[in-house]
């Protein structure tokens, strides 16, 4: 549980502001207000992460595809640095930083689709996705190879490949979802 009242005091701000973002989050379906005992992060269901990846394969695929006919050599650089930075994680195998690697990989397609509706979806279902990364560290290298085909894809201004590549990656995500050994169960 989340202690309101100790994150303020921690945080130097009183409890509105803190309320405020809970408030935020609950609507978001991130985390869960029950009086009287507090705040908590929901656990993520397997369900929940299958029906997750299905509504961003769609989703992502299409900011994939815009990308390719949008993305400025500034972008495709960044994302060229992203990558070079999770070829050295993935090395290291450490499971948080791959997390805001991939992150930050990912935001960085949404920027170059230019859709600020589209941005703004994908993004608060990507945070609702950030408990997966560490349940899939295994398969870091396979999903390293999807994001160079996804940037290939750009680079060539290839909308229909960088959206099949990125297809594909949630494809195998649901598929590892599916798979993998889940404790709530």
């Amino acid at each position: 549980y989340i202690n309101v009242e100790k994150l303020s005091q921690e945080l130097g701000v009183s409890r509105t502001p803190i309320w405020e973002a809970v408030r935020r989050l609950e609507q978001e379906r991130i985390v869960i207000h029950t009086p009287h005992k507090g705040v908590r992060v929901r656990e993520l269901t397997r369900k929940m992460a299958v029906e997750l990846y299905e509504v961003r394969e769609n989703m992502e695929s299409l900011a994939a595809r815009l990308a390719a006919e949008r993305a400025t050599p500034q972008v495709l650089a960044e994302m060229e640095d992203c990558l070079a930075e999770q070829q050295k994680i993935v090395k290291e195998e450490d499971a948080v930083a791959y997390s805001g690697a991939d992150h930050r990989f990912h935001l960085l397609i949404y920027d170059a689709s230019g859709n600020e509706l589209l941005k703004d979806i994908l993004t608060g279902l990507r945070y609702k996705a950030l408990p997966l990364a560490l349940k899939l560290s295994p398969h870091f290298n396979e999903f390293l190879g999807y994001h160079r085909q996804i940037l290939d894809a750009l680079k060539a201004q290839d909308g229909r490949t960088a959206e099949n590549a990125m297809q594909q990656h949630n494809r195998r995500m649901i598929d590892l979802i599916k798979t993998t050994p889940w404790e709530a169960e």
